[in-house]
């Protein structure tokens, strides 16, 4: 079980520092508002993240495999990274800021629904997780794992993953401080266009 652990831990560590629109989002709030509101989104998507894997490891993410399914919430993901999208480019043409961790517009319940949001309509999600959960035998457990094998597994999952989230939003509050104005208006412009290609692609996939 200690191996199973120490894989599950692993793959968490390389599952959340993908590249991808909360890593996105979590920069963009943290430009603005540092340390905390880049937290709230990581944790919001934990969140998402710990249905997912219950869902996945239960079995039950073979639901969402299916078209009436999959395609539908594909749909919505799509949607809601045009929505951020748009966002990221008002902001990028818009005056940089003045850092306030005590404004209210700095995160709050916004960010944290935001980053379940992303966690929970990514259909990249679907496939992992549902995939994952067959795959536990080969990453130091016996044919026909347990319940005490899956509680390892996703024990050591959302461990790495909850210390991601503070690792990520220390390293944006941090480099925050030498982002200037015409930085900012590159990062925000260039995380709308990253994020306007993904909610495209997706579609396209979808409804391709």
């Amino acid at each position: 079980m200690t191996e199973l652990f120490v894989h599950a831990f692993i793959l968490g560590f390389l599952f959340n520092a993908m590249p991808g629109a909360i890593l996105t989002e979590s920069l963009r709030r943290g430009i603005r508002g540092g340390f905390r509101p880049a937290l709230e989104v990581q944790m919001g998507s934990l969140a998402g993240d710990f249905i997912w894997a219950v869902l996945g490891l239960l079995g039950a993410g073979v639901l969402f495999t299916l078209p009436q399914v999959e395609k539908p919430l594909a749909i919505a993901g799509a949607v809601l990274l045009g929505w951020i999208a748009w966002q990221a480019l008002r902001d990028g043409l818009s005056p940089m800021p003045a850092y306030d961790p005590f404004s209210p517009a700095t995160g709050g319940q916004s960010a944290v629904t935001t980053g379940a949001a992303l966690s929970l309509a990514n259909p990249q999600n679907i496939s992992y997780w549902t995939g994952l959960g067959g795959t536990i035998t080969t990453l130091g457990v016996a044919a026909n794992p347990c319940w005490t094998a899956f509680t390892v597994f996703l024990t050591g999952f959302m461990a790495s993953s909850v210390l991601w989230c503070f690792v990520c939003a220390g390293a944006i509050a941090w480099t925050r401080s030498f982002i200037g104005p015409r930085t900012w208006m590159i990062l925000n412009i260039g995380c709308a266009v990253g994020l306007a290609y993904f909610s495209g692609l997706v579609l396209f996939r979808t409804i391709g």
